[in-house]
């Protein structure tokens, strides 16, 4: 099967770094094939320029007169209606600007007025922050069915406030059912959040229709790696509680004896806010929304498939997989390979082929421990990435299982690293464009 895809479209062509070439240990250089989306995904070039556009007029935000202040203004607002258009927000819901996922599931944990059910599957990002206000932690079960189920008596058991899950395993990129996950927890009269970061980047997430109330997904696995993240939720909760910093620009009023507090968003966006880091959030969100999401999945599933079918072909090769019904996930494939320990195999594909992947415990530990394993490998997908570098993925496995390493490597410290290491670390900025930026 092939699948061709008008890169306009894909925006495949318009990924940062796509043609980017790398040093092998061996000698040479290769393309780099990046396998490691889900972790961190490269700018699209749409991001980039409008940052390029913005950068002159930076300056501060919401109380600047100059002109600068306007346009800096001007681009932090209207941001908020770009990630409001994304999603398909409704009307009573706010759009908070934070860091990342992990930033703003901890604000939206400071507001929930009650107990949090989360599963057993999430991020560290989703289970550690509901800790402060009372967490219970549902097992998820083989399938999605019945872990559905065990939602459902946990909370007609005892009430919740809110039940806070993933939308896409960022282990396995399994996908939930958002819409009947929702109308479950408004059953029994809670509230939901699902943690989007894996998912947003991969599926278009309509607020309305599935009918969320929490949403928190982070720009650097967006395509737009410039530290901005975003949560957005009914104002309720988020106008009553505390704000999440205490400083200038949450508030109305100060005097010496008190303060008076802003609404939401801004009573949780005190100080000067990463202006850069939303606007090029803001443009992802452009970007992505102009897609035709028809195709961006037909392709990234023929990608996945292509590369299922591939790893499954070579002896000793194990995926890991949470839910056995499960029927759609994202780009993400989690595997190991027989005999050799996942830190070694990524230093090998990187070393030897110019190949990135995720390895470890992907901030998930109970997830490998129910999955039974110490850690693994994970290779994920996005828009940049194309047949060619799956079919390198799989060669460099086979020919790693076949015969072995062409290399030596040791393990200091839990990093695995070739030895000697020939390959320079470079970072642009010399005369030159490129200058050392460690000791080998």
């Amino acid at each position: 099967m092939t699948v061709t895809i008008d890169t306009r479209n894909a925006a495949a062509a318009c990924v940062s770094g796509r043609d980017l070439r790398v040093p092998l240990v061996q000698g040479g250089t290769r393309t780099y094939a990046n396998f490691d989306y889900a972790a961190s995904a490269p700018a699209l070039t749409q991001v980039a320029d409008r940052l390029a556009a913005l950068l002159p007029y930076y300056a501060s935000v919401h109380r600047g007169a100059g002109y600068a202040s306007r346009v800096s203004t001007d681009c932090y607002e209207s941001a908020r209606g770009s990630v409001a258009r994304f999603l398909n927000c409704a009307d009573d819901q706010a759009v908070v600007f934070t860091r990342n996922t992990t930033d703003a599931l901890n604000l939206l944990a400071a507001c929930v007025p009650g107990d949090t059910v989360v599963l057993d599957i999430e991020h560290h990002a989703n289970l550690l922050p509901w800790r402060r206000n009372g967490r219970r932690v549902v097992q998820a079960a083989d399938t999605v069915d019945e872990t559905l189920d065990r939602l459902a008596r946990e909370l007609g058991t005892k009430p919740a406030a809110l039940l806070s899950v993933t939308g896409a395993s960022n282990v396995t990129g399994e996908i939930l059912p958002l819409d009947r996950l929702a109308a479950l927890a408004h059953r029994f009269g809670t509230r939901i959040a699902i943690d989007a970061a894996q998912l947003a980047p991969h599926r278009r997430i309509d607020l309305r229709a599935d009918g969320i109330d929490y949403l928190a997904l982070s720009g650097h696995k967006l395509y737009a790696p410039f530290g901005a993240g975003v949560l957005v939720g009914r104002r309720d909760w988020l106008d009553t509680a505390e704000p999440y910093l205490a400083g200038g620009g949450a508030v109305r009023e100060v005097t010496t004896d008190g303060v008076e507090w802003a609404a939401a968003p801004q009573r949780h966006e005190a100080g000067s806010p990463n202006v850069l880091g939303v606007a090029a959030l803001a443009a992802a969100c452009d970007t992505l929304g102009s897609l035709n999401q028809a195709d961006i999945t037909e392709h990234e599933r023929y990608l996945t498939t292509r590369l299922r079918d591939g790893l499954e072909s070579i002896p000793g090769v194990r995926f890991l997989r949470i839910w056995c019904d499960s029927t759609d996930s994202v780009g993400i494939v989690a595997f190991t390979v027989d005999g050799v320990e996942p830190g070694h195999v990524a230093a090998y594909l990187s070393a030897e082929h110019g190949i990135g992947v995720r390895d470890g415990r992907f901030c998930a530990h109970p997830v490998l421990d129910r999955l039974g394993v110490a850690a693994a490998l994970r290779a994920s997908i996005g828009l940049g990435t194309r047949a060619g570098d799956v079919d390198r993925l799989v060669a460099a496995i086979a020919a790693l299982v076949d015969r072995g390493t062409g290399w030596n490597y040791r393990q200091q410290d839990g990093q695995w690293s070739p030895t000697p290491e020939t390959r320079e670390r470079l970072a642009p900025g010399s005369a030159t464009g490129a200058a050392p930026c460690a000791a080998s």
